[in-house]
């Protein structure tokens, strides 16, 4: 695969002043071609796990509350203002003469109908913890609504300024998920124009976008984004200025990228944490990792000092803990460390009783890095079968109990606080397939405390644990590398936000 590159590099090269031309016809058009290597769950942002996802559902979409990537500062979006009403309600001022992209206006009935139909469980929202922390919301006149949480909930602003969309109520009522899917509707700086799903998606320039938006009215005419699950063939696309963007690219190709005169290459650590996770429910298909030797002989194998300077790449640190080091709450005080030690994984096996021991993996990106701790694994007796899918596909593996190791990554929906990463792999939901109780409890007590310090308490003494135990494998975090055409004005933000609303062309 390498040589392959190589060889379409130097190709390519050669023919570095011919490859202006499909730019500058692109930039002439105003518009920016995109490729990503996931297809979408659903366009519906609240039946979508994947990242291409909440990019589509950031630009289409609009929230009450939008987070400044530069500051932090919030700032009212759909809303005007808010203020707390008692500990587990909010009173929001909403803004008037906002449409949809069908024309339908919007109002406070769109925030009511759209919070109490995904608060529901029975209505399924793939991540729950974006949305379980909702009790109701309440119509208390045509422009202000109340939302009240279940509990206290000190970070219920943060996910009102991230994953939580707001949909038209009248559209959303008929049509649903699947025809918010098929055909959708919000409010956003830029609107749907054509989805093949699968294949690709093609948003344009919402015209009628609401100038008080703290997001800049988009420069950007038109913006097609193609789903290519093959790397090379992004690579290919990038190097003939087939396409405009892409992103996630592994470190060895974007080091020689950078030798491209047509190209730039942008890169820096992000929000995204990487992990392994061991199956260790009472019906695991792997019940070795039931001993908690087995687990931290797993880890002591892996060297992820060498995999984030040889593999990775700059941007990335290694993390002891199951979240990132900016959230609200995350630490590794305390909880266990694992050096590599090669020498002592095998001597955990072996004091375990463990022979001949055969795992499969499932991952869904990054496989390069996969085949690297399958390296790792080998390399102390653990043979593995890799099963590389989509995450659709994987994440149904996990929660349907088939899985035994997993290689993945969570980006948290770009939500600032522990309560968007580790609850969701270690609180008894779908994906959890460690279920200690204590564990959720004290996560579920760090949700939902008044008080910040009892909060990073209550994380703490959950995290040492998840760590103490080895319930999972805390790798590192993910730099993100954007190749981009090099008259494309745009930045990379840490949260992986690709804010086409922000972009130009020079």
């Amino acid at each position: 695969m390498k040589r392959a590159f190589a060889m379409l590099l130097a190709t390519s090269a050669m023919a570095a002043t011919a490859l202006t031309t499909p730019a500058l016809a692109q930039k002439a058009a105003n518009t920016v071609r995109f490729a990503y290597d996931q297809a979408p769950e659903s366009v519906d942002p609240f039946f979508n796990n994947v990242r291409i996802g909440v990019i589509i559902g950031a630009n289409v979409w609009d929230t009450l509350v939008y987070r400044d990537p530069d500051t932090n500062e919030y700032k009212g979006q759909l809303a005007k203002s808010w203020k707390q009403i008692d500990d587990k309600t909010i009173e929001f001022e909403l803004r008037q003469g906002v449409k949809f992209h069908n024309g339908e206006e919007f109002d406070a009935d769109d925030v009511v109908y759209t919070l109490n139909y995904v608060a529901k469980p029975e209505n399924k929202v793939v991540t729950q913890g974006n949305v379980n922390w909702i009790d109701k919301a309440e119509k208390t006149g045509k422009y202000t609504v109340r939302v009240v949480t279940k509990d206290i909930f000190p970070a219920a602003i943060e996910y009102l300024a991230g994953p939580v969309v707001i949909h038209p109520n009248e559209y959303y009522e008929k049509v649903g998920p699947k025809g918010q899917n098929e055909k959708p509707v919000g409010s956003g700086p830029y609107k749907v124009s054509n989805y093949v799903p699968g294949k690709s998606i093609t948003l344009e320039l919402n015209k009628d976008y609401f100038k008080d938006s703290p997001k800049p009215q988009p420069k950007i005419g038109k913006i097609e984004i193609r789903f290519i699950p093959d790397r090379q063939t992004q690579m290919a696309e990038a190097l003939s200025g087939g396409t405009d963007l892409i992103m996630s690219v592994p470190k060895d190709q974007a080091d020689q990228l950078k030798t491209v005169p047509t190209l730039q290459v942008v890169s820096g650590e992000t929000m995204r944490i990487v992990f392994m996770q061991m199956n260790i429910l009472e019906n695991t298909p792997a019940p070795a990792l039931k001993d908690e030797r087995v687990r931290k002989a797993i880890i002591h194998a892996i060297d992820r000092e060498a995999m984030v300077k040889n593999i990775v790449g700059d941007g990335s640190r290694v993390i002891n803990t199951i979240c990132f080091h900016s959230q609200f709450g995350c630490t590794d005080e305390g909880a266990a460390r694992y050096a590599y030690d090669p020498a002592k994984a095998k001597a955990l096996l072996a004091e375990a009783g463990v022979k001949d021991l055969t795992l499969d993996i499932v991952a869904y990106r990054e496989r390069n890095q996969t085949e690297a701790l399958i390296g790792y694994l080998q390399a102390v007796g653990i043979k593995t079968n890799l099963r590389f899918l989509q995450y659709a596909a994987m994440r149904e593996v996990i929660t349907s109990n088939k899985a035994m190791l997993t290689h993945q990554t969570w980006g948290s929906f770009s939500v600032n606080d522990v309560s968007a990463n580790t609850p969701n792999y270690f609180a008894f939901r779908a994906e959890d397939i460690t279920r200690d109780p204590q564990v959720r409890d004290l996560l579920e007590k760090g949700n939902n405390s008044v008080q910040p310090e009892a909060r990073k308490a209550a994380y703490k003494d959950a995290l040492k644990i998840i760590a103490d135990k080895a319930y999972a494998v805390p790798l590192y975090s993910l730099p993100a590398y954007y190749v981009a055409s090099k008259d494309l004005d745009f930045k990379a933000y840490p949260d992986e936000m690709v804010r086409f609303w922000a972009m130009s062309w020079k």
